[in-house]
């Protein structure tokens, strides 16, 4: 072989070393450019977070004082340290479980219902014209009547179990699902539409590829929404007529004069309500991630 050729294949071996070792260098370096990048993220949206923490903390240094230098009876608020100590005793006992264990189910039930419910029931009123003029009317009766003043028609009808729980969450939670789902799909493009038809898509992919993605970010908006309100319902319907769940349990509280008792599943409620938040906030930044973050805060 002459010793050109050799000289230009040992050349093409370095060049290819090189080029392999380089990339491999570039790699590393974005590699720990993500890392770096991920944690930068996560401690962005930590130091967010964390500002909201200061009101909370003076609220609940003031919840402790103010009881405690005597400008409110501690009969009727008991320190913020002994609402804690009472509900550490709750949870040692298991007593809160069981309160929170039933209105978590009745919501969640009453919720998936609505879910079944409202979301077909909207993609056929936002999609169909004529179908929404048939039933927009007595959708907006019962949309606009008081979920709470029904509540005595429902015990009569369902009575004093569980079925009339269910049924006044299911209700209080459709109207905001349907609401959200009609508007998702009557604010989609036209222009994606027409895309879609002039490259001959049919009705079932015109809905799997264009209707849903683009209704989908109202539709879980309305969602977190309506799990929230599910919640506030079955606290309320659960003062009013049951055994079991939070609702019973503050009122009861209330009563039978346990003071600390009842601010405990305040509390707990509280917490309730912010985790349900924050897990909804979540899921709803997965469902719409090419939309862009969605605002956690309260108006959300």
């Amino acid at each position: 072989m002459p010793l050109q050729t050799l000289k230009t294949n040992e050349a093409s071996e370095l060049l290819i070393e090189n080029r392999i070792s380089s990339n491999m260098v570039k790699c590393e370096i974005e590699k720990k450019a993500g890392k770096q990048g991920l944690l930068k993220t996560y401690l962005a949206k930590f130091n967010s977070w964390s500002k909201g923490l200061y009101l909370v903390i003076a609220f609940f240094a003031l919840w402790e004082l103010l009881p405690r230098l005597g400008i409110i009876n501690q009969v009727f608020l008991p320190t913020f340290s002994e609402t804690i100590k009472t509900l550490i005793g709750l949870f040692a006992s298991g007593k809160i479980f069981i309160h929170v264990g039933a209105s978590l189910a009745r919501a969640l039930v009453g919720f998936f219902l609505a879910v079944i419910f409202a979301i077909p029931l909207g993609f056929l009123m936002g999609w169909y014209n004529r179908f929404e003029k048939y039933t927009d009317l007595f959708m907006q009766t019962l949309r606009n009547t008081s979920t709470f003043a029904l509540f005595p028609i429902f015990l009569l009808l369902f009575g004093l179990g569980e079925a009339s729980k269910v049924a006044i969450i299911f209700y209080a939670a459709t109207w905001q699902l349907l609401i959200n789902t009609i508007s998702g799909v009557k604010n989609i493009d036209p222009l994606y539409i027409k895309a879609a038809k002039s490259m001959g898509a049919t009705d079932s992919q015109l809905f799997g590829k264009v209707i849903l993605p683009a209704s989908l970010p109202s539709i879980v908006s309305g969602a977190r929404l309506g799990i929230k309100i599910a919640f506030m319902t079955v606290i309320a319907a659960e003062m009013i007529g049951a055994k079991s769940g939070l609702g019973f349990f503050i009122q009861n509280a209330q009563y039978n004069f346990m003071i600390p008792e009842m601010y405990a599943g305040v509390l707990v409620l509280a917490v309730i309500g912010v985790v349900l938040n924050y897990i909804l906030v979540w899921l709803e930044n997965k469902a719409t991630s090419w939309k862009g973050g969605v605002d956690s805060s309260i108006m959300g």
